[in-house]
């Protein structure tokens, strides 16, 4: 067995590398897929909007409320002749003149609970990406680690047959041509192992982004500009948890003035007007002033059960500030493991090349056995997947950073997708239009586009 075609072997594996095709799949690709076909984004982006019809459904509590009604019924005959079925329509109008500010802190609730749900969409579209980026790096890791059992498989083949020759001729024992074959079986074994996971990554690609991948371009880690302290007084100013959870504070805030507006009167105008079958019409116009005297204690009870779950609000957003905290810390954390690892590994490479390449030498010339080989080679083998793996943590690590503070968006990443706008509904039904309204009518052709 010659040198020349075990140091070929030895080289795939010392530079291994995944060259790109003309068409490779950049991450930016991946995330841009990702984002435009998440059915998660998808699902709460339609939760936004039943949150916006909160809003309407509250104003539409201070406009005036018309009812249709036509009646019909049956008389016992006073006299020979007359009717017995007699009908009466009716239209009725009431609207609420004063009530303490129940409507409008009703409104306001709704719209703080608005702008908490477009916080927690942000952070669907967060996790979405990032769930990408993970993606997309295991199937780069899971492929190259393919590709160096691959290799690895073909060099120890090559040691075998060295072993076997030597045998034959006297120079090692059959202990030796054992090794090999061991050592052979196992890096099988692996390969197999790692086309295994690296079918499931391709499946986890496929789920997170939409589609099976192609060939993966090399990616660097994300810029973090930012230091620890710096992050983490971002993230609990701007993470769409925190915001989230400061709306959740207000609009239960806001449902305790609610609430106790509920104890006063209110005040109200009523008008109807009634034709019945003869043509005879009637008409009234009311105001009605009433109010709470005594329910059991329902209304201080609701009272005290908002004010509890505004302390519950409270407690979660100390919470969230705490996990962000940690999120942003712990991020840092891996993301320099990774790159001390990272640097490491390409010392450990080029340390245990060197060593491989010496114990290759010294076996020929009968100083190291078959043993002392395999196990160099599995020092440089274990290098490689080391350098692969910390590479692929690096960039996870750096898109966890950009996660933890809230900056991992389609518009901080400046993605070529079109921009998901959440006022824009909002905007179509704040004022509770009318069915036949014109804005109403801009509402069904919405509709009807996000329903095709």
């Amino acid at each position: 067995m010659g040198l020349t075609k075990k140091m070929k072997a030895l080289a795939a594996i010392c530079a291994l590398t995944v060259a790109p095709a003309a068409s490779a799949e950049t991450l930016a690709d991946a995330l841009t897929h990702a984002y435009d076909h998440s059915g998660l984004i998808e699902q709460n982006r339609a939760l936004l909007r039943a949150a916006d019809e909160d809003v309407a459904q509250a104003v539409s509590a201070t406009l005036p409320i018309i009812n249709w009604s036509v009646r019909a019924q049956s008389n016992a005959p006073r006299q020979p002749g007359a009717d017995l079925i007699s009908a009466t329509a009716q239209i009725s109008a009431e609207l609420t003149l004063y009530d303490a500010g129940q409507n409008q802190f009703a409104i306001d609730a709704q719209k703080e609970t608005v702008l908490g749900t477009r916080q927690a969409l942000r952070d669907i579209e967060q996790q979405v990406l990032l769930r990408a980026v993970e993606a997309y790096m295991n199937v780069r890791r899971n492929a190259e680690f393919v590709d160096l059992r691959q290799n690895n498989v073909r060099l120890i083949t090559e040691e075998l047959r060295a072993a076997q020759d030597r045998f034959e001729v006297g120079e090692v024992t059959r202990t030796d041509v054992s090794l090999a074959e061991a050592r052979l079986a196992s890096a099988r074994s692996l390969f197999a192992s790692a086309q295994g996971n690296l079918a499931q990554a391709r499946e986890e690609f496929r789920n997170a982004v939409g589609r099976f991948p192609g060939s993966l371009s090399p990616v660097s880690p994300a810029p973090v500009s930012r230091g620890i302290s710096d992050a983490k007084a971002y993230a609990v100013r701007n993470h769409p948890n925190i915001l989230e959870a400061q709306h959740a504070v207000t609009a239960a805030e806001l449902n305790i003035r609610r609430a106790e507006a509920a104890m006063s009167p209110t005040v109200t105008l009523d008008a109807r007007i009634a034709i019945d079958d003869e043509f005879d019409d009637s008409a009234q116009v009311g105001v009605t002033v009433g109010g709470p005297i005594y329910q059991g204690g329902r209304l201080s009870s609701q009272v005290r059960q908002f004010m509890a779950r505004r302390d519950a609000t409270r407690a979660g957003l100390h919470i969230t500030r705490h996990n962000l905290e940690q999120a942003v810390g712990n991020a840092f954390a891996i993301l320099e493991v990774s790159r001390v690892s990272r640097q490491a590994s390409e010392e450990e490479i080029r340390a245990a090349t060197v060593a491989f390449r010496g114990v290759r030498e010294e076996a020929t010339l009968g100083a190291r056995t078959t043993l002392d080989v395999l196990n160099a080679e599995q020092d440089l083998f274990d290098a490689r997947a080391n350098q692969i793996s910390a590479q692929a943590d690096e960039v996870i690590a750096s898109y966890t950073v950009l996660s933890a503070t809230g900056l991992l968006t389609a518009e901080h990443l400046r993605l070529p997708v079109q921009q998901y706008d959440p006022t824009a509904y909002y905007n179509l039904v704040k004022d509770a239009p009318a069915v036949k309204s014109a804005q109403g009518q801009a509402l069904d052709r919405v509709l009807q586009a996000i329903g095709d």
